[in-house]
């Protein structure tokens, strides 16, 4: 049994301050007025909005039930780094610290923070006639009938650190050990590095916000700031958002090309923890292997250069990352569940991707380390209400809009709202914006038996009760296919989360469709609805794989590492 203490680990939480007043006239639910995000931008988003303070309790709750006393932000902590949004979690974390003693450590994520000024926000609400408006923080570009607040702004490095400045960003007298890459200061004068643009005419001196800490004897958290905003080329206004490219779709492919010194400070603190005997664990908001473990394949093949695909880290990340010693890192930025491991000749890396607390599945993970091996738990907050005020407030607002209300409206807990959530992203979100046109034409409002028959072979194809290659039942015949495209994004994300939230008839259907339709991404598609549909179904091989090998629960060892049955 370790002497370390446990450390839950909480990764985009994307708190949305439902109760915030962002100068707005708000709906008003039974005597309160709400800033609730409208369900149209909700559908269209990988995440929920208003869901996200009730998220966020529950999950804090859980700790202080559990008796955990530290703490691992991994970003995104904030929607979108709103001042009246930051505020308010700097309000949270300081209560929950003041009334259980839980010590925080954060760390910036894209939605956090941006560069060295900040930048504008503009997101949809409902006002007190539930009709959808704007609100946004740029004063001078606000349009007639929307509404301007300085609350909606985003700060940039270090303003933007300020709310959250005690929760690991600067030192604190009950620390044993703090430090940055650039030494034991925590002026941020003295953490700042060079960036410039590759034509050399826009050059900044940015703050990074790394840190290492040691809040109990023999326990380093090293906790890496990630965000790398570089300067493009050509012509700006000084600090722009616009003079930047977004850390968004770079994260570790960019750090190790502008912030090398991040590296070099990984290998010193990697050296010194093994010579001091210290339990080192690293952090940041971006992983440092494909999260997914190869099983998005398909992906770039169906849809091209999607959001995935530009997030994947490179193998020089891995290569760079092994040679300074690094061994067990903890992610966030995809809201993905996944463990996964490389290893290159007696160095491996191990990277533990922790879902987020607002996108299917909705869960966050304790570690129990120790010098020898790491226990790692997943703790999941599917069975947790979904506020009943959120779902009035989006049945009026489709009722304003003449919508039919979606199916989310009726569910009974949280993990049932996030699974209707991706049915709906899937019609507003992945159709329109990656799907081709002609295939989703083709296979709107079909059952999974229709979309079968536009298959080559799909003679094979039978009722239960028939002959032929492939026999389903009528249930499972009769399936909306988008509930099956629903459940293949599902299984992408969730991994081992989703195996018992998709019933297993279901899953069985899937390794047949699989087994008898699918193609291997690496044939290519031919343009056709029915060679989409085969790199499609060969997916759900790749997707379940990876989703019976992984557990709730894991060891890993400190040379070597194995899973155990949850």
């Amino acid at each position: 049994m370790s002497d370390l203490p446990r450390i839950a680990i909480i990764a985009d939480a994307h708190f949305h301050d439902l109760e915030g007043d962002f100068e707005f006239p708000r709906i008003e639910i039974d005597g309160e007025k709400l800033a609730v995000r409208s369900w149209a931008d909700t559908r269209e988003s990988t995440r929920v909005f208003n869901e996200s303070a009730k998220a966020l309790d529950e999950a804090l709750a859980e700790v202080a039930r559990r008796g955990i006393r530290h703490v691992v932000l991994l970003g995104d902590y904030t929607d979108d780094g709103q001042r009246q949004t930051t505020a308010r979690v700097r309000t949270i974390l300081d209560g929950h610290e003041s009334a259980h003693g839980t010590r925080f450590y954060a760390l910036p994520g894209n939605h956090d923070i941006f560069g060295p000024k900040g930048r504008h926000h503009t997101k949809q609400f409902l006002d007190r006639n539930d009709v959808r408006v704007l609100v946004t923080s740029d004063i001078g570009k606000a349009a007639p009938g929307s509404h301007a607040t300085p609350r909606m702004y985003c700060e940039g490095y270090p303003t933007g650190l300020a709310p959250v400045a005690t929760h690991g960003y600067f030192r604190r007298p009950d620390y044993l050990h703090w430090e940055t890459p650039f030494g034991a200061s925590d002026r941020v004068e003295d953490r700042l590095y060079p960036v410039s643009s590759p034509d050399g005419r826009n050059c900044y001196r940015l703050m990074d916000a790394s840190y290492l800490v040691e809040p109990e004897p023999g326990l380093w958290l090293l906790m890496i700031d990630a965000n790398v905003f570089e300067p493009r080329d050509g012509l700006f206004e000084e600090g722009d958002e616009a003079a930047f490219v977004d850390s968004t779709g770079a994260g570790w492919n960019a750090l190790i090309r502008l912030k090398p010194f991040i590296v070099d400070w990984i290998a010193d603190v990697s050296a010194r923890a093994t010579k001091l005997g210290k339990t080192l664990l690293a952090f940041s908001h971006y992983p440092v292997l494909d999260p997914f473990d190869g099983a998005t394949g398909a992906e770039s093949v169906l849809f091209g250069e999607t959001n995935i695909a530009r997030r994947t880290p490179q193998q020089a990340v891995a290569d760079a990352l092994m040679t300074a010693g690094m061994t067990l890192h903890f992610s966030g930025h995809l809201h993905v569940e996944g463990v996964t491991r490389r290893a290159r000749g007696c160095r491996s890396l191990i990277n533990v991707a922790v879902p987020s607390l607002v996108a299917f599945p909705p869960a966050f993970k304790i570690v129990e380390p120790s010098q020898s091996a790491s226990s790692i738990e997943t703790v999941e907050l599917s069975a947790m209400a979904v506020d009943p005020r959120v779902l009035r407030a989006y049945r009026r607002e489709a009722a304003r809009a003449g919508e039919y209300p979606d199916p989310a409206f009726a569910a009974a807990d949280y993990g049932s709202f996030l699974k209707a959530h991706k049915r709906a992203l899937v019609q507003h979100r992945y159709f329109p914006k990656e799907w081709p046109g002609d295939v989703v034409n083709e296979i709107s409002g079909l059952s999974i038996a229709a979309v079968c028959k536009l298959m080559p072979d799909a003679g094979a194809m039978t009722s239960a009760s028939g002959q032929g290659a492939i026999a389903i039942s009528e249930d499972a015949a009769s399936l909306d296919m988008i509930e099956v495209i629903a459940d293949w994004y599902c299984l992408r994300q969730a991994g081992v989360l989703a195996l018992d939230k998709i019933p297993e008839r279901r899953r069985a259907l899937y390794r047949l469709l699989a087994k008898h339709f699918g193609r291997p991404p690496g044939t290519g598609w031919d343009g056709s609805t029915s060679g989409f549909l085969a790199i499609f179904f060969g997916a759900f091989d790749a997707f379940l794989d990876r989703a019976e090998a992984g557990s709730l629960h894991i060891r890993i060892e400190s040379t070597s590492d194995t899973e155990e049955a949850a």
